[in-house]
Parts: C-alpha cells; structure tokens; sequence
C-alpha cells in the first residue's frame, strides 16, 4: 500500500486532500426526472418548437437540439416542472453514462425529456464543477455499479442522491477547477477547428491542383492523357495471412490495411512478417503504386497507396502493383484515388458480394498527367499540407491526454489550483 502524501487523507472514494469533504450529492442538490413517455402525444411534436433534451442531444457537455425534437409551446407549458432553467445540469439516464451539460441561458425554458433528468444544484455547489465530477471516468463507474437495468443502464434518482464525490472546501476552488477545465476544452475545440479548416484546405487543393484546374507558378502547357498501363507494369502481390502478418519483422502491407490504415502514401506499417514468409511474398520497389484488389463495394474498389520510402517491404495477396516509371510516386498516390478515376474504377469491378479489379482493367484507365516535373511539384504541396494536418493531429491527441490527465488530478485534489 502507498504511503499517502503529507496534507491527505484516505476516504470512500481515495486520497484527497485533509480539508475537502465526501458528501453525497443529495446534500447539496435537488433532482427532477424527466416526464414519462405518455404525457407527451405524436401531436405536441413540431419541427422548431421548444427542444427536448434527450441523452443523444447531450455530446461533450453540451447540448445539441434536434430540429425535429421539439414540442409546442402550449404543450411545454403544461409541462413547466420539466423546464430546465440557467444553471441546472441535466444528465442523461439511460445508454451511454456521463452524458450531462450545464444549461446556458439560451438554453433558458428547453424541456427535459424522458430520458433525462435535472440536476439544480445547491448555493454550495458549483453547476459547472458538477458536470464534471459527473462526466469524469471514476464517477461513471459508479453510476455504472450502482444503475439498475439488466439490458440497458438506467439512472435513477436514489443512485444520484446517494452518489459520493469529493468536494473542495470552498465554492471558489470548485468554480477554479471548472473554470481550468473549459480551458483544456477550448484549446481542444480549437485545435479540432484548425483541423477541419486545414483537412478542408487540403481537399480545395487536391481539387484544384490535381485537375489542373489551378498551375503552380512556372508550369504551362498541355497535360498528356494516358493509360495506366502506359507508365509502367503491373505485378500481383502473394498471400499473407493474419497470422503470418505478426510473425517477424519484416514490414509488409496487406490489401485490407490499404482500405482501413493508409490514405495516399504509405506512412507507417502495420504487420510483420518472417523472413521464410518473406520468401514467397512480393518484395515491394520504391515507388511502387498498391491497389486493393477485392472489396466490398465497386464505389470502394481499387483503392491505392504509393510506397515512397527505401526499405525493405513486402505485399500481401489480393494487390495489384503499379511498378511505374517516368511517373512522380507521390502524385500518383494522390491523382490516383481523385473521383473521376475512382469513377472509372468503379465501372471495371467485377462481382456483387465482393468485388474484385484486375491488373488489365487497371491498365485500361485513363488519366491526364502534367509532366515529371510537375508532378513533383504538386505531390510536394501536398505532401506538405498533409505533414502540418498530421502535426496538427498529434497536437490534438496530446491536449486530449492532457485534459483526461488534468481531470483526474484537480477532481481528487491531487494537484491544487492558487
């Protein structure tokens, strides 16, 4: 057992600190489930009325009406104890726990619904640092335990009422906490913001540049139409197993990875195979193009990745290798899965249950290509953008940890705010 740290103490619900306080939420709160299903009728429903709020409109501890959710005012008024007012939190009661928002002022007068329950807190407590206490995974897991329903969780009052959380001995620490907390969850609101902007920036150039619809500067004249089968050869990819593919060290790439893993180029990889595996394997070139051979739908078949790097890799079965030459690798993992060749793709599939693309109809499809030089150019724009939106992603995943590990810490104490 751990020695606990000068200044805590052991309780019911882990160390905290000497001068916070287990209590039951029902000290502090008061708590109103949401109407039965029968008091409200088909008729009472009406697109842009007064929302209910049910747990699928409650995601990241906020709420997110639905048009079509929504009730008239007249029937809302019968309704008035289920009306949620500034400052409650409403928590979802059944699936899903941890589903809770605190209500805004726009969100003044909206109907609790059957699926949910209000919380209006207490002048002790603060609604925001509830929220919380209650989206935390520590709590979750009690509700969790405590809930009744053998099929689906079903959160009740009592459970609420006699829930244990730690609490901070003044307001003001509570409010701290909450208040760091809608920090950590603005900066990763905007990261996901700039993520969009930069993925959709990205997609606005793939549109432009590889249709030469916009030149990079210096590049003139006329794109070449040719036939895949005019920049190089096709070769097939062997068989690979599931259970091959973790039997060394040997990176290989299997056709299934090329659909769920890789986007464009391959960046990393995902099964490793032994040298005696190796053996009757494909071993793939630098520049290579691979192209999922069967899949599930002809909109879907096809799809390809180039391999840029120079290392040793091998090709599972069911890929179909574009060996090319005079053709940039890079652009030709981005042009390659644009939609007016994925069109053509999808015209040469073949099969219902699953489809399947040879190496000729490949070889048939055609495409306008800018020369060598060109290429290069634009592969090396997106590629670019394509390393920022990945740093970018990084960012996010770090802040994401961050808060889960802020969360933790300020919600037990572990770390004090001044």
């Amino acid at each position: 057992m751990s020695e606990i740290p000068t200044g805590y103490k052991q309780t019911e619900v882990g160390v905290i600190p000497e001068d916070w306080v287990v209590s039951k939420l029902g000290a502090h709160a008061a708590f109103r489930t949401g109407p039965f299903g029968s008091a409200l009728h088909q008729s009472d429903y009406v697109d842009g009325g007064i929302p209910v709020i049910n747990p699928m409109q409650i995601v990241d501890g906020k709420i997110h009406p639905t048009y079509s959710m929504a009730i008239t005012d007249i029937a809302a008024q019968k309704l008035s104890d289920f009306r949620v007012s500034a400052g409650n939190v409403v928590i979802g009661r059944r699936g899903e726990m941890g589903r809770c928002a605190v209500v805004s002022a726009e969100e003044q007068g909206w109907l609790c619904g059957t699926g949910s329950m209000i919380i209006r807190t207490g002048p002790l407590l603060d609604a925001r640092f509830v929220q919380r206490v209650l989206s935390s995974p520590a709590i979750i897991a009690e509700i969790e335990n405590a809930s009744v329903g053998s099929t689906m969780i079903n959160l009740n009052q009592g459970t609420l009422r006699n829930l244990l959380v730690p609490l901070p001995p003044t307001k003001a620490e509570q409010e701290a906490i909450a208040e760091a907390l809608s920090d950590a969850d603005a900066l990763i609101e905007s990261l996901e913001r700039f993520l969009v902007k930069k993925r959709q920036l990205k997609q606005g150039a793939m549109q432009e540049l590889l249709t030469g619809k916009m030149r990079l500067p210096g590049f003139t004249g006329e794109w070449e139409v040719k036939r895949l089968g005019g920049l190089g050869v096709f070769i097939k990819g062997k068989g690979v197993t599931r259970e091959q593919s973790i039997s060394g060290s040997l990176p290989c790439v299997r056709y299934g990875e090329i659909y769920t893993q890789h986007d464009d180029y391959i960046k990393m990889f995902l099964s490793w195979i032994s040298r005696d595996v190796a053996a009757t394997a494909t071993l793939l070139k630098q520049g290579d193009i691979l192209f999922a051979g069967s899949g599930e739908t002809k909109n879907e078949i096809g799809k390809c990745v180039a391999f840029v790097d120079d290392v040793e890799a091998y090709a599972g079965g069911d890929i179909v290798i574009l060996r090319s030459e005079n053709a940039d690798p890079l652009f030709l993992g981005y042009y390659l899965n644009t939609a007016p060749i994925n069109r053509q793709k999808a015209s040469r599939g073949q099969g219902d249950a699953v489809v399947h693309i040879s190496a000729a109809a490949l070889a048939d499809i055609q495409g306008a290509f800018p020369p060598l030089v060109e290429q290069t150019a634009i592969a090396a724009i997106l590629s670019d953008m394509d390393t920022e939106i990945a740093a970018l992603e990084d960012k996010l995943v770090k802040a994401r940890n961050l808060k889960q590990g802020m969360m933790q810490a300020l919600l037990t104490g572990r770390i004090r705010l001044v």
